[in-house]
């Protein structure tokens, strides 16, 4: 496959959120657990004015029935209607 011809869907913020998370490990190393990693991404995420939503709830259902819970850790906030279209399209409903 030639990634160099793929069209790179929302570029500026896939760039905006790799380079948060660049820092946050050259920041931090190798070694913690996920948690501090998370807390540092939200911390560079507002230091550098990246709008993001940090462990929203999505109800996950199945055949109309909520069976569980989806808590992803950050979700950029200008991208969560295309996510929340992909997740309604896997039966995952936000919870508000």
């Amino acid at each position: 496959m030639d990634t160099n011809n793929e069209k790179l869907l929302a570029k500026e913020e896939v760039f905006q959120i790799v380079g948060c998370a660049i820092e946050v490990l050259n920041t931090l190393g190798h070694g913690l657990l996920e948690k501090p990693y998370e807390n540092a991404l939200a911390v560079e995420f507002g230091l550098r004015n990246v709008p993001f939503l940090q462990q929203p709830l999505f109800d996950i259902v199945y055949k109309g029935h909520k069976v569980g819970l989806f808590i992803p850790d950050l979700i950029d906030s200008t991208v969560s209607s295309l996510i929340q279209k992909l997740l309604t399209e896997l039966l995952i409903t936000s919870v508000d």
